[in-house]
């Protein structure tokens, strides 16, 4: 029995490993997203593009998006069991291509509060850069923040710093909640 449930553990590893590989997933973490954590991941990361020979303008945007996106889980994410006392857990990975770098971050959020992040989405995803900036200035402006600090002022920031449209997912687990994936992609100078 043991030898079975360590051969499909081992063989989970190898698939992980492969997925890893081919999509040049670099940086994986799961779990607690605190201001160490944060700090910890934003360094590994700034490391690892230091070793790449990216362009500075592109390591500051990968390292300034991954800081949002964090700041974003450990703000918004809710546990599964709906308790507001729990930790705000989340996924973060960094992926790179030929041409761009994906932060893709992933949590639990309530289902009652899908509808508005969609709309919210939607509506940075269908501005340029000047119109998000204006929406930027009027979401600070009017005061629109939400007791966690932000109406959207992250997914404004993101899009910003991208200059991408932002992908997203929501996967209902059950009637309380659903989990939430957020991809943002940095195109790699040329």
């Amino acid at each position: 029995m043991g030898n079975i449930d360590n051969h499909s553990f081992l063989d989970f590893a190898y698939q992980l490993y492969r997925t890893m590989k081919t999509n040049e997933i670099s940086l994986v973490y799961e779990g607690e997203v605190t201001q160490d954590i944060t700090k910890t991941f934003t360094s590994l990361t700034e490391r690892n593009l230091a070793k790449s020979e990216e362009s500075n303008a592109v390591q500051r945007k990968v390292f300034n998006v991954m800081v949002e996106c964090l700041q974003n889980i450990s703000k918004h994410a809710d546990s599964m069991g709906g308790e507001d006392g729990e930790e705000r857990r989340g996924i973060v990975m960094v992926s790179k291509g030929d041409d761009s770098y994906n932060i893709i971050t992933g949590n639990i959020i309530k289902n009652s509060k899908v509808p508005g992040l969609t709309e919210n989405l939607e509506q940075v995803n269908s501005l340029d850069k000047k119109g998000l900036s204006e929406l930027y200035k009027n979401q600070m402006r009017d005061g629109k923040l939400s007791d966690k600090g932000g109406a959207g002022l992250g997914l404004i920031d993101i899009a910003k710093k991208t200059g991408s449209t932002l992908g997203y997912q929501f996967k209902e687990l059950n009637e309380e909640v659903s989990f939430f994936i957020l991809t943002s992609t940095i195109k790699r100078s040329k």
